[in-house]
Formats: structure tokens, C-alpha cells, sequence
């Protein structure tokens, strides 16, 4: 791809959501959205292979009936209440179909078929900005109407999201698409916070997108997208896979990493909220994320020859890591110790 219409891409990337998540009113939001959907596609599709191409088409027909359904939402609201305000969502249809609507941005069950194809079918770059930059303005508009949204359906969702992120994960043989049901769950334990304390959801999705950018980062620097090609990977950086571990056992939320801070605020705020079961639940059913973190972690680094895999063993290179992996990896793995501070800030 030509470099100037790549740095365009990432210009109208930032402006898009920059435009959604600085924005009171709602057309300017769905404004911001329709630049980032139509920023992203090219990036998506930028390989020319078939399976981009097909993944940039569901992307963009998912994001553009999302979009509608949210400038409908609006629309109702504002023709009720006379406010095209974002925080003034008081009208129990708009209400519902804007909940809806973010859903099917974001890939919450039962919206979330598009999501693992489409990130299967993307270059890790571009699946890395869809599991994270895309995720900003949805999250943002969720937590501006947070106090107007609905409990039961958000969290019915969310507990739906856990299970099934968990549960279609179990048997992936590809990377990406483990990455992308690992994301369904994570969306999950966001949503069933998002009514009860919307700053502790972003404080989740924060950590959330550090340890992903980290995983990203590191599956392009060693070009891994099956476990297979994962198996061998561990001999061209020795010390990157080894860091790759534990990011992945911080995704999995295992103390004493980072990844189990959201998970720890979000389980303590649920019981000050009198919803044990609900936490009980979600708790349990992140079991079943474990699974295939641990499978995941074992192949990187834990695996050792003679492989059961057709893949050649890569050369070992003393080419040094990228400094932004290095840094995103150490910060996900060590900031629980910050968690005091953080859970007072929140």
C-alpha cells in the first residue's frame, strides 16, 4: 500500500474517533463512526487476498446497519424529548435499540458473528486497531448513556458474551480467531460493569487493549497465526516468546499480573452491588477462557522439539525487539501493584 494512503488511513482513523468520543451530539458521533468505518476497510482489505476482501465486506455491511440503527435511535429519541444530546437518552425504545446498536458495533453476543471472521480474514495490524482503536467510540457513547441503558438486557448480555467468548475459543486452531472470542469475553466483563461503574469498564478496556497491543505486536514480530507455526516460533526470539507467556497468562487474568486487576475491581464493585450471582457466573465461567490461554502459552514457549509440525524451524536472529513491545509487555504484566491507586482514582 502506498505509504500517503496509509498515513491518510491512520489520519481519518484518529479524526473519526477523536470527532466520536469529543462529541455531544448524536449525528456528530455518527459522523465520527461512518470515518472510522470507512477508514478502516481499506486497511482491512489491503492484501488483495480473497478472504480480506470478503472480511472487509462483512465488516462494512455489519458497521453500516449498526450505524443506522444508532442515527434511528437518535432520531426517535430526539423526535420524544426534543434533545439531541447524547447523555439524554431517556426514551425506552431508543434506548433499547441504541444498546442494541453499540452491541453489533462491538460483537457482543448474539451480534457477534462478524467479528472472528472478519479478524481472521485482516493482517495482524489491522486486526489489532479492530480488537482495539475500533472498540474506543462504541465504549465511549456506551458509557456517556450508561445511567439510561438497561440492566437486565446489558448484563444478560455480558454473561452471554463470557460464556460464549470462552466457549468457541476451546477448539481454534487459529490465532486470530482465538484473539477474537478472547475479546468477546473481555467485552463482556466490560458490559456487566458498564451501568454500575462506567469508569471502572474503561479502566478494563484500557488494560485490555495494552495486553492485546502486546500479544499483536509480538504475533507480527514472530509472524505466528496458527499454533502450529506458534510451536516454532520460540527458536528465532527465545526471549520474546518467553515474555509472550506471560502476557497471555495476564490476559487470562492470573494473579499476580495485570490482567487481574479489572477482574478483581469488577468482581468486588458486583458484590458491593448486591449481584453475587452474577459475579459467581461470570467468574466461573472465565474458567473457560483459561483453557485456551494455557494452550496457548504452552505452545509458545513450554513446547519442546521433536514437534509434531510440518513447520520449519525459523533461524534465531539477534535483530533486537521493538521498544513499544517491550514496554507494552512490561506493562502488562506488571502494574498490579498500582491497583491500590488505580481502584482510589475510580
Amino acid at each position: 500500500m502506498n505509504p500517503y494512503a496509509k498515513l491518510t488511513f491512520f489520519l481519518s482513523l484518529m479524526l473519526g474517533t477523536t470527532i466520536t468520543i469529543s462529541s455531544n451530539h448524536w449525528v456528530m458521533a455518527w459522523t465520527g463512526l461512518e470515518i472510522n468505518t470507512l477508514a478502516i476497510i481499506p486497511l482491512i482489505s489491503k492484501s488483495h487476498h480473497p478472504r480480506a476482501i470478503e472480511a472487509a465486506i462483512k465488516y462494512f455491511l455489519v458497521q453500516a446497519a449498526a450505524s443506522t440503527l444508532l442515527l434511528f435511535s437518535s432520531m426517535i429519541n430526539a423526535w420524544h424529548t426534543g434533545q439531541w444530546d447524547i447523555t439524554q437518552l431517556n426514551h425506552p425504545t431508543s434506548s433499547l435499540l441504541m444498546t442494541t446498536a453499540i452491541a453489533m458495533k462491538l460483537g457482543l453476543v448474539p451480534f457477534h458473528f462478524w467479528f472472528p471472521e472478519v479478524l481472521q480474514g485482516s493482517p495482524l495490524t489491522s486486526a489489532l486497531l479492530l480488537s482495539t482503536v475500533m472498540k474506543l467510540p462504541p465504549i465511549t457513547i456506551l458509557f456517556l448513556t450508561s445511567h439510561s441503558l438497561h440492566p437486565t438486557l446489558l448484563t444478560t448480555m455480558a454473561i452471554a458474551s463470557a460464556a460464549l467468548g470462552g466457549w468457541m475459543g476451546l477448539n481454534q486452531t487459529q490465532i486470530r480467531k482465538i484473539l477474537a472470542f478472547s475479546s468477546i469475553s473481555h467485552l463482556g466483563w466490560m458490559s456487566i460493569i458498564l451501568i454500575y461503574n462506567p469508569k471502572l469498564a474503561l479502566v478494563a478496556f484500557y488494560l485490555y487493549c495494552i495486553m492485546t497491543s502486546a500479544i499483536f505486536l509480538t504475533l507480527n514480530a514472530t509472524k505466528s497465526l496458527k499454533l502450529s507455526m506458534m510451536m516454532t516460533s520460540w527458536t528465532k526470539t527465545p526471549a520474546l516468546n518467553t515474555t509472550l507467556m506471560m502476557t497471555l497468562l495476564s490476559l487470562a487474568g492470573l494473579p499476580p499480573l495485570t490482567g487481574f486487576l479489572p477482574k478483581w475491581a469488577i468482581i468486588q464493585e458486583l458484590s458491593k452491588q448486591e449481584m453475587v450471582t452474577s459475579a459467581t457466573t461470570i467468574a466461573i465461567l472465565s474458567l473457560l477462557g483459561l483453557f485456551f490461554y494455557l494452550r496457548l502459552a504452552y505452545y509458545s514457549t513450554i513446547t519442546l522439539p521433536p514437534n509434531p509440525t510440518n513447520h520449519m524451524k525459523l533461524w534465531h536472529t539477534s535483530k533486537p525487539a521493538s521498544t513499544l513491545i517491550a514496554t507494552l509487555s512490561s506493562m502488562s504484566i506488571l502494574l498490579l501493584p498500582l491497583s491500590p491507586m488505580t481502584l482510589a482514582l475510580i
